[in-house]
């Protein structure tokens, strides 16, 4: 395995090679499809992932060049993320319904907070909703799947005026001007500072999800409760991990 992975960084793949190297990084596809199906709607189906992600290998199978240093593997996965990614923001897979719930829930936790001067409690945006604590954890739990951030919220498009996602920039896909590269460089500290405010179970939850790449019941094993408590604990972090990026990039940019 490690010989056939140095051999593709010496050499072009060739079109022969191609059904080889497709089966030997199945695997790969389906362990990236799953991880990004953990955080979409049941609706969503894993082997339609599965499938964008064959196509974003074989893309990668045409565009890999070996004189640039980057190993295959690597190269291989970043093109099977991006593929699926582009899959799900060309579907507009988060409703209307969705998209709405979350603003009123934005305006309501950010109204709280201004007049609060902290945080608002669960049963706080609750009550100022009209809505039981059930009902409230259900909405995030909607909304969590739904992107933290945008490059709209920064700023930050092509000269083309074609827009980019923040991850596709935050990864380096596609060339970023001067510019583009010192807003994404703040961004990082922006969101290491959103962060920090987030309760200490909350950061716990970011960094062994996000960082760690534990599963829901993992991290309850971890944790000593429920997946489903994992769940809303997520989905609270989340929500308010979004608007605490929204207030600081207003702040700072």
């Amino acid at each position: 395995m490690a010989q056939k992975q140095e051999a593709l960084q010496q050499i072009e793949i060739s079109v022969e090679n191609r059904e080889a190297v497709i089966k030997e990084y199945a695997p790969m596809i389906k362990y990236v499809a799953n991880r990004i199906a953990m955080r979409l709607p049941p609706h969503i189906e894993v082997d339609d992932l599965i499938s964008v992600g064959v196509l974003g290998l074989i893309d990668a199978i045409d565009k890999y060049d070996s004189s640039r240093g980057a190993k295959f593997k690597t190269y291989a996965e970043f093109r099977v993320r991006g593929a699926i990614l582009d899959e799900l923001r060309s579907m507009d897979w988060v409703p209307r319904s969705v998209r709405q719930k979350a603003s009123s829930m934005d305006a309501v936790v950010q109204k709280l907070q201004n007049e609060l001067g902290r945080p608002p409690e669960d049963d706080e945006i609750a009550d100022a909703m009209g809505v039981s604590l059930d009902e409230l954890f259900s909405t995030l739990n909607e909304t969590k799947s739904m992107p933290i951030l945008s490059l709209e919220d920064l700023g930050i498009a092509k000269e083309s005026g074609e827009q980019q996602s923040l991850l596709d920039c935050l990864a380096g896909k596609g060339d970023a001007d001067p510019q583009t590269h010192l807003r994404l460089v703040e961004l990082k500290e922006i969101i290491a500072k959103a962060i920090d405010t987030l309760p200490e179970k909350e950061r716990l939850m970011i960094s062994l999800y996000y960082y760690e790449e534990l599963t829901m019941k993992e991290i309850g094993e971890v944790l000593g409760i429920t997946e489903s408590r994992v769940s809303q604990i997520h989905s609270k972090a989340v929500f308010r991990l979004r608007n605490k990026l929204k207030s600081l990039i207003a702040e700072e940019m």
